[in-house]
């Protein structure tokens, strides 16, 4: 599994001083992170690509519109995933992912929403990237519980 972060704006930045300090507290050393454009070259062959904000996911499907149907902000994906229920036993996640999809309109790729956005804390204080960090890991939490169901029961 191979795992990437792009973004739209900075190139070849380091992290904050900010999301280094909180996210050393959690274990994760982001020194040596540089950041870099999301681009259709970085898209090509993804499996899933997850944006914190619809303005992220905008420009992954303008770069490859292949990608609309694996494509999807965090907030989302958990959101869908929730109201369809876990993988189910012997389910792809690329059959998941569908299941997920279903129903999407890129209609729904204008503006910004609560409901689909996860705020960047660029910028900001360090308990603004404290907050973005706790919203990340419980996102990521529930995603993983989503997709491997089996393992979140063994470790209940």
């Amino acid at each position: 599994m191979h795992v990437g972060s792009a973004g739209l704006r900075l190139d070849r930045e380091p992290a904050s001083a900010n999301g280094v300090d909180v996210l050393a507290g959690r274990g994760l050393d982001l020194r040596a992170h540089r950041s870099r454009i999301l681009d259709r070259e970085l898209l090509e062959g993804t499996d899933l690509t997850l944006a914190m904000a619809r303005e992220h996911l905008r420009e992954a499907v303008l770069s490859l519109p292949d990608t609309w149907s694996r494509a999807f902000t965090l907030k989302e994906l958990v959101r869908r995933g929730e109201m369809i229920g876990p993988r189910a036993p012997g389910e792809s996640i690329d059959a998941w992912l569908a299941r997920a999809h279903s129903g999407r309109n890129r209609i729904d790729l204008l503006g910004s929403s609560p409901d689909d956005d996860v705020d960047d804390p660029i910028g900001l204080s360090r308990s603004a990237y404290a907050n973005t960090a706790n919203e990340l890991s419980d996102l990521v939490d529930r995603l993983v519980d989503l997709l491997w169901p089996a393992a979140a029961e063994e470790s209940a």
